[in-house]
């Protein structure tokens, strides 16, 4: 995992954002928020079970429905599986040791 920091690459509102192999930030103090890499580090292992393009075609297309089913940005975002699974473990640091594969599918 690269860690770099980038803010005109995060959407506003945001903090960080993965896309293998790399962890853009917005801002360089992000770099010893543990929390928030842990958050990063989920999301990078659900990349690599769904071998990039079809995390991102999840990603994408479960955004969608959850904007049709909220008609809210922010809640669809909230909703999308990936999400919801890291959000609920990211204060978990050892979470990824114990995690099951393709455990995003309980959210």
């Amino acid at each position: 995992m690269i860690v770099l920091v980038f803010k005109y690459l995060i959407p506003k509102g945001f903090r960080g954002f993965t896309f293998f192999p790399f962890v853009f930030l917005s801002d360089k103090k992000d770099k010893s928020n543990v929390i928030l890499l842990n958050h990063e580090k989920i999301h990078f292992r659900q990349q690599l079970e769904l071998l990039l393009f079809f995390f991102y075609l999840w990603y994408g297309l479960e955004f969608l429905v959850r904007l049709i089913q909220y008609k809210d940005r922010r809640k669809a975002y909230l909703n999308i599986s990936f999400e919801r699974e890291a959000y609920a473990n990211e204060k978990d640091l050892y979470y990824l040791k114990q995690r099951s594969f393709w455990n995003f599918l309980k959210y």
